[in-house]
């Protein structure tokens, strides 16, 4: 596996991890649904939970909501209200971004909720 697909997938670890221990229950990952793939799809209090997560090694200069591009979030609404409506999801959704900079023996962590709200 190439490098940034490991350290995609761990990301995506650290993020569900972080997710759990602030209560959300994790549903899928790595949901597809044609050209989308939903990273985590979690439920938290009364929200369906929709999770891109962005891992890198070195920390963004610009605003995190541009690292996913506008064909990107379309695609996710799409496979959001499909996944919904096939497993009759009857909540409302809210699209957040988990941002990881990996550092040698550590990572910093920043959740943007409603990241789509910032858009």
């Amino acid at each position: 596996m190439a490098f940034h697909n490991d350290l995609g997938a761990k990301g995506e670890r650290i993020a569900q991890e972080y997710l759990i221990s602030k209560g959300y229950e994790i549903r899928a990952v790595n949901y597809r649904h044609r050209k989308a793939e939903i990273d985590i799809i979690a439920l938290h209090e009364n929200f369906l939970i929709v999770v891109e997560v962005k891992t890198r090694t070195a920390p963004t200069i610009v605003p995190l909501i541009q690292l996913v591009p506008p064909s990107k979030i379309n695609h996710l609404i799409r496979a959001a209200n499909y996944y919904m409506n096939r497993h009759k999801v009857h909540k409302e959704a809210r699209f957040d971004i988990v941002y990881i900079t990996m550092k040698a023996h550590s990572y910093d962590l920043e959740h943007l909720k409603d990241a789509f709200y910032h858009f």
